[in-house]
C-alpha cells in the first residue's frame, strides 16, 4: 500500500494487525533511504551495526533522540530541494530543531493534517479565530514551531481574524467584529495551550467583570503544547476546559499532541480525553533503564513514528516526554489504533545522555 492509497483511508480506520503491517513495511522503506540520503543518518546505523534484515516488526527500527535536531542539520535531499525549514520554539539563547521539507514531505504533512483534523471538526471550512499575533509569520522561510502551526491549521479556514495584536493584547474590537459578521456560524478557533490560558482567557475573564463578553458556545477549540506551564499554575485540563466554558460558553474543546520534528502526524483528544494514533503515525513507550517496550499501562518514554519524513530521517523519534499507553483499538470513542496519555517531560538529564553521544560522535560530519 502506497501513500496515495493509505490517504483514501479514514485516519483512524486500521485495527492493530493490519497497522502495524502498514508501519512495518514503511518504515523499511524510509530507514533505507535516509541510509541512502543522508551520510550523518547512515553513519549512526553503521556505528550501531544495524541490519535492517533482522527487524521484524516497526519497533525494531533504531530511533534517533528528538533532542539530535537541536544539534546537527539532518536531511536526505539536496539543498536545493529544500523549500521550507522548520524551527521548533525554544526560549532566547536556547539550540531549536531545524527540519527541512521538500515539496513531497510538506504537501503529504498537509494531507495527513487535513485527513486527522477534518474527522473531527467535519470537511467544511468555517470562520477562524486564531488565538495568536500575525507577528509569529513574519519569517516565511523559516516556521517556528507557532508559525507552521498556525499556517497548518489555516487550511480549515474561509475567512480568519488574529485575536491578539503584535503586543500579545487581546483585540478586542477586531474579535468582536469577527464575531458579529459570522454570527451564528460555527467558528474554528485555534491556539497554544498556555497562550490561550494567559492572553485569552485571563483577559476574557476581566472583561466579564465589567460587562463585556463574547459567546463562543458555537465554536470548537483545537490547542496544543505549554501544558507544563499551565501544570506550575496548578491547571488540569478539566479546569482549563470549565474555565473557558464559564468565560465564553466554549465546549467542544480538543487537545492534541505533536511536534515540529513530526508535522502533520498530531495525536489528536477524543471526546473521552485520550490521545489517539492515527493510520499515519504510531506511539510506543520504552523503559528508561533498557529501552525495552512498555507494557500497556506502564509509564515510559514517548517514541514516536511516522510514515511522512521523507526529506529527513524523523520517521522514527526518541521524544522527552513520558507517557502511558492506555489501550489498543478499544477506546469508547470508537477510534482504531493506539489511545494514550501525556504524563509530562522528563528530566533533562535523563535523555541528555542519548542525545549527547549522538552529537558529540557525528556533529562535525
Amino acid at each position: 500500500m502506497d501513500l496515495h492509497e493509505i490517504f483514501q483511508l479514514p485516519p483512524y480506520a486500521l485495527a492493530e494487525a493490519e497497522k502495524t503491517n502498514l508501519l512495518t513495511k514503511r518504515l523499511a522503506q524510509l530507514t533505507v533511504r535516509h541510509m541512502d540520503g543522508c551520510q550523518a543518518y547512515q553513519r549512526m546505523m553503521e556505528s550501531i551495526g544495524f541490519d535492517a534484515g533482522h527487524a521484524a516488526a516497526y519497533y525494531d527500527y533504531p530511533f534517533l533522540p528528538v533532542r539530535l535536531f537541536k544539534e546537527m542539520e539532518l536531511r536526505s535531499v539536496q539543498k536545493e530541494q529544500v523549500i521550507k525549514t522548520m524551527t521548533s520554539s525554544g526560549t532566547s539563547g536556547q539550540a531549536v530543531s531545524k527540519i527541512f521539507l521538500d515539496r513531497t514531505t510538506a504537501a503529504n504533512q498537509q494531507k495527513a493534517l487535513v485527513k486527522i483534523v477534518s474527522s473531527f471538526t467535519g470537511s467544511s471550512r468555517m470562520p477562524m479565530l486564531i488565538i495568536d499575533s500575525p507577528a509569529v509569520l513574519k519569517d516565511r522561510e523559516q516556521f517556528s514551531a507557532r508559525g507552521a502551526g498556525i499556517l497548518g491549521f489555516s487550511i480549515f479556514a474561509r475567512d480568519k481574524a488574529y485575536a491578539l495584536d503584535e503586543a500579545m493584547q487581546l483585540d478586542i474590537e477586531g474579535v468582536a467584529a469577527f464575531l458579529k459578521q459570522h454570527a451564528k456560524e460555527p467558528v474554528f478557533l485555534f491556539g497554544f495551550t498556555f497562550m490561550i490560558w494567559q492572553h485569552f482567557y485571563k483577559e476574557l475573564k476581566r472583561l466579564a467583570k465589567e460587562g463585556i463578553s463574547f459567546d463562543l458556545s458555537n465554536g470548537i477549540l483545537i490547542h496544543g503544547g505549554g501544558w507544563k506551564k499551565l501544570i506550575s499554575e496548578a491547571v488540569s485540563r478539566e479546569q482549563f476546559q470549565e474555565a473557558l466554558a464559564q468565560v465564553c460558553g466554549l465546549s467542544r474543546i480538543y487537545d492534541y499532541y505533536g511536534m515540529v520534528e513530526q508535522t502533520g502526524c498530531i495525536y489528536m483528544e477524543c471526546e473521552h480525553g485520550h490521545l489517539h494514533a492515527s493510520i499515519y503515525s504510531d506511539v510506543i513507550t520504552r523503559r528508561a533503564k533498557d529501552f525495552s517496550v512498555c507494557d500497556i499501562g506502564e509509564k515510559g518514554i514517548i517514541q514516536v513514528v511516522s510514515i511522512l519524513p521523507e526529506s529527513y530521517p524523523g520517521h522514527s523519534l526518541l521524544t522527552e516526554d513520558e507517557g502511558i499507553i492506555l489501550g489498543v483499538d478499544d477506546c469508547p470513542c470508537g477510534r482504531k489504533g493506539k489511545y494514550f496519555q501525556i504524563l509530562g517531560r522528563l528530566k533533562n538529564a535523563e535523555i541528555r545522555g542519548c542525545s549527547d553521544t549522538y552529537a558529540t560522535d557525528f556533529r562535525e560530519i
